[in-house]
């Protein structure tokens, strides 16, 4: 008996660091300055214009939008990668929707990050699609070079 709770403890152990390495690794994903390349809101695609101008920054677990220097969004935030798809959450503490909780998915490919998000009071998206009606937003974003 003694030998399977062994293993089993062993099991835990491993998983749970796994689970801590992929939060780490795609915590550090996040980080740095990135440009908006495309956002639609309720299926509607946001203007090529408006997309130029706004620009992400993450440090640590905050991330702040802003449009031609303009706070629009500034949060603290919580990611799951474990879940499929991935998932993160947004505390808001300045900007629109300040005080308010926005839940989301995520992914990362290289210097391409996506998320799709729902406003106060939707659910979290499943996909990353918005529709009419849905109170969601999808937003690609660029890593910056330095």
């Amino acid at each position: 008996m003694r030998k399977y709770l062994l293993v089993f403890g062993v099991a835990l152990f491993l998983a749970a660091d796994a689970a801590d390495n992929a939060l780490k690794k795609d915590f550090a994903l996040l980080q740095g300055e990135w440009s908006l390349t495309a956002a639609e809101s309720e299926g509607q695609a946001t203007p090529a214009e408006e997309i130029k101008k706004r620009k992400r920054n993450c440090k640590e677990s905050e991330t702040t939008l802003t449009a031609d220097g303009q706070l629009l969004f500034k949060a603290k935030f919580t990611i799951d990668p474990a879940k499929k798809p991935k998932t993160i959450d947004y505390e808001v503490i300045d900007g629109a929707f300040n005080g308010m909780t926005l839940r989301g998915i995520y992914e990362v490919e290289g210097d391409t990050l996506r998320f799709c998000v729902g406003q106060p009071g939707v659910e979290r998206p499943k996909e990353f699609h918005t529709s009419a009606g849905s109170r969601t937003f999808l937003v690609v974003w660029k890593r910056e070079k330095k």
